[in-house]
């Protein structure tokens, strides 16, 4: 299992309590979004296995990945290992997951892009069939 043997870039913040995350995660706030810097950034840590739902941005997303080892998945897409120093951008309006892998934790700065176009809508649970296919592409 990787540990994060040092200090991590951001805080962990708050643990995350919603249905739309599968096992533990931790969300700290870095920029809310306002009238001059519409923008919002945050930190979100994901322990080993754990998961958000699938889900969509009206406005997109881009996610700048700072430590450990996750996926990221596009519906009708095989999941893409994602690892620390990756960008991932996400076009507006497609459905995704993104999560740790089972043998390390994965964090990430999320910014909401075009938020003015509204919130993130979450969907259905990542099945443990559709995760644990991750690991056999």
């Amino acid at each position: 299992m990787i540990n994060l043997s040092r200090d991590p870039i951001f805080p962990k913040g708050e643990k995350v309590v919603s249905k739309s995350f599968i096992g533990d995660a931790w969300l700290q706030m870095l920029a809310p979004g306002d009238y001059i810097f519409n923008c919002p950034m945050y930190n979100v840590t994901f322990e080993p296995g754990a998961r958000n739902n699938w889900h969509k941005h009206p406005g997109g997303q881009i996610l700048l990945v700072t430590d450990g080892k996750g996926f990221y998945q596009e519906e009708g897409k095989p999941a893409r290992l994602i690892q620390a120093g990756d960008v991932i951008r996400i076009y507006p309006g497609v459905k995704h997951w993104h999560g740790a892998t089972v043998n390390s934790q994965l964090a990430h700065v999320g910014i909401t892009t075009n938020p003015q176009k509204g919130d993130v809508e979450w969907l259905e649970p990542v099945t443990d069939e559709e995760y644990n296919n991750c690991f056999t592409d």
